[in-house]
């Protein structure tokens, strides 16, 4: 039998995993974006968790504007209103809006002290994403970052994480990754790497198939540390060799 692979590093997406950026940042930035262009637009909760299917927050705007009836007016459109959610949503991060999920700091700080690498993998902005993880890691603690700037093809593409492997310079097989969406989960697997899904109230009922564990939080039914992602990650790899099985924790 090949020896289980060591944990070496994690890389973190960003958006609903390290901060529930969705329903209290991004949403009220989308919206107020509209306003400032004279759009009579809004999205309810319900609505922008059916528009998380698309990735992109453009690709998003120019898909519900598509809908509505704004023909070829509708890129250009969705190119200008983005830009200014962007500011928003920087501006939100800025002024300390934005809080990391609970139990996520704690693990942070495990890792550190294990030795465990630290990445970021997102296809978010990094005028907005760069701030957010400074406010809630702190400089110097992701070793590298990858943004949707970075890369010509978003998630569930595994463009980013393939960045962020040559970046680390580290083999797949000795990384964990971890997520809150399904699209998230595709592009990590299609990468190669071992999958954690911690959901949100927008993911929990998507199809997690491939997974190392699904579970609801950092913190239940155990908090996450260095020490539970090491067992993780020696589990699946003793469970599928390569890749990927599945495992779900109650949540």
């Amino acid at each position: 039998m090949l020896p289980t692979p060591d944990l070496l590093a994690v890389i973190f997406d960003v958006d609903g995993t390290i901060a529930d950026t969705e329903r209290e940042g991004h949403l009220p930035a989308f919206n107020d974006a509209f306003l400032a262009h004279g759009l009579d637009v809004t999205w309810s909760p319900q609505e922008y968790g059916r528009l998380l299917r698309i990735t992109g927050g453009r690709h998003r705007i120019a898909a519900d504007l598509r809908a509505r009836g704004f023909g070829d007016r509708a890129g250009e459109l969705a190119t200008e209103i983005h830009e200014t959610k962007t500011e928003l949503f920087r501006t939100r991060i800025v002024a300390g809006s934005v809080w990391p999920r609970p139990g996520l700091t704690d693990l942070v700080s495990s890792l550190v002290d294990d030795g465990i690498r630290i990445a970021i993998a997102t296809t978010g902005r990094a005028a907005w994403v760069e701030p957010l993880i400074a406010r809630i890691l702190g400089n110097g603690v992701a070793e590298t970052m990858v943004t949707g700037d970075d890369v010509a093809r978003l998630k569930p593409d595994p463009a980013a994480y393939q960045r962020a492997l040559e970046q680390l310079d580290v083999r797949p097989e000795n990384v964990l990754a971890i997520e809150d969406s399904e699209i998230g989960l595709r592009a990590a697997t299609a990468a190669g790497v071992a999958t954690v899904v911690v959901t949100t109230d927008y993911t929990e009922d998507q199809d997690f198939v491939g997974a190392a564990v699904v579970r609801g939080s950092f913190v239940s039914p155990q908090p996450l540390d260095a020490a539970s992602l090491r067992r993780i990650h020696r589990q699946w790899w003793l469970r599928c060799g390569h890749p990927p099985g599945s495992h779900h924790e109650l949540r």
